[in-house]
């Protein structure tokens, strides 16, 4: 099957759909699809041989910020950009389009625009936006031509349905399990003193980074060997100034990381912690962290309380709590026990989110639109899409 993807995020900054779009992928050429992805990168298309760019992302053109679901994210938009798009979609002559977030202003949304085939749409956004239902009525002609809606967790799909109407099915984000397993610790890490990581945008109010300083700011006296290793973008500078003396020399910023150095961030930590106050719709980071055994620590909000079962499978604390916080990486800290059994449950529960099975269940979405049979394809794989809504161009 010919698949073009398309990501309205710039390819080039981190993010969690950027993630998604690119593991995907690889889990389709993997099982033998043809796959090309379109993405905002700031680079024009004849320079596209001389970069690190995958083989299969054709570079869309230059990304802006915009301010955009409580953060600012790259997009791309405009009439060049619109050309391009249209010759790509055009030029793939693809099986199925499978666009994300095609709400957002950019790249998926003029995919829609002009596509004549089967349109899957994955929808990440878990925010209850007043401007998205008042959108409804623009969006929808682009809507009408989707033919299967999928949501990755079910604040995701409650989202979807609450503004746009429709009922998708649900497919978790996917996780590569064996790369995160088999990754080496980066050299000196945990050590003895324990070691707690964080990753992501450190300087993004609702990612929670303030709260983690100031709960490792209530333990450091009691631990001298207590380090705090981050990664992702942000002001640095600005980040350790806010610290104590005592807290920023145990701290290392890594910056920006490859997949394979966030592969060994994550292996060389005693505990993972996700502060984060909202605005999750899933929480890849979790999965990813389960996936290379370590324990996490998480925020008790509605997403990250799915991916840990309740608390099963990671320690939950309450959101903004940063007393909390710090009683429970203390108490996790000093019980190796009982990081060893919430690495277990964690190591069980997501190897549902494996890309092999997630992708395997993609594909079903993508047997189904395009059989033309206006129902479910009768196959084992496709059962569980009772649910599936967008058969035809009217949905």
């Amino acid at each position: 099957m010919r698949v073009g993807l398309v990501c309205p995020y710039a390819w080039d900054v981190p993010g969690g759909v950027q993630a998604h779009v690119r593991d995907l992928a690889d889990a389709l050429i993997a099982l033998g699809h043809e796959v090309s992805v379109l993405a905002p990168a700031d680079i024009p298309d004849s320079d596209a041989e001389s970069t690190d760019l995958p083989p299969y992302v054709v570079p869309a053109g230059r990304a802006v910020p915009v301010p955009f679901n409580g953060a600012v994210a790259r997009l791309a938009f405009g009439p060049v950009t619109k050309s391009r798009v249209r010759r790509w979609v055009r030029d793939g002559e693809f099986d199925v389009l499978h666009v994300h977030e095609p709400t957002v202003p950019s790249l998926s949304l003029l995919a829609c625009w002009g596509a004549t085939g089967p349109i899957v749409a994955t929808f990440h956004m878990s925010n209850r936006s007043r401007a998205l239902g008042a959108a409804h009525g623009v969006l929808q002609p682009f809507l009408e031509k989707i033919s299967a809606r999928i949501a990755v967790s079910e604040p995701a799909r409650r989202t979807l349905v609450e503004h746009l109407g429709g009922d998708p099915v649900l497919i978790p984000n996917g996780v590569a399990m064996a790369r995160f397993a088999r990754a080496a610790p980066l050299p000196g890490w945990p050590g003895e003193g324990g070691a707690v990581g964080f990753l992501g945008r450190f300087d993004e109010p609702r990612k929670g980074f303030d709260l983690l300083v100031a709960a490792m700011e209530q333990l450091i006296d009691a631990r001298p060997g207590l380090r705090l290793l981050v990664a992702g973008p942000g002001d640095t500078d600005a980040a350790l100034a806010a610290m104590s003396p005592g807290l920023r020399e145990r701290v290392t910023m890594l910056g920006l990381v490859s997949e394979a150095e966030k592969e060994r961030m994550l292996r060389s930590v005693d505990l993972y912690v996700a502060p984060n106050t909202g605005g999750e719709s899933f929480g890849i980071i979790l999965t990813e962290s389960m996936a290379a055994g370590t324990p996490v620590v998480a925020s008790d909000i509605d997403a990250f309380r799915r991916v840990l079962e309740d608390g099963a499978c990671g320690a939950l604390f309450p959101v903004g709590n940063a007393d909390a916080l710090a009683a429970t990486v203390a108490d996790l800290l000093d019980d190796p026990a009982r990081r060893a059994i919430l690495s277990g449950e964690a190591t069980r529960a997501v190897a549902r989110y494996d890309w092999a099975q997630v992708a395997a269940d993609v594909v079903a979405v993508y047997e189904t639109v395009t059989a033309g049979t206006g129902g479910v394809v009768e196959d084992t794989r496709t059962q569980r899409f009772a649910r599936l809504v967008g058969l035809s161009s009217s949905s």
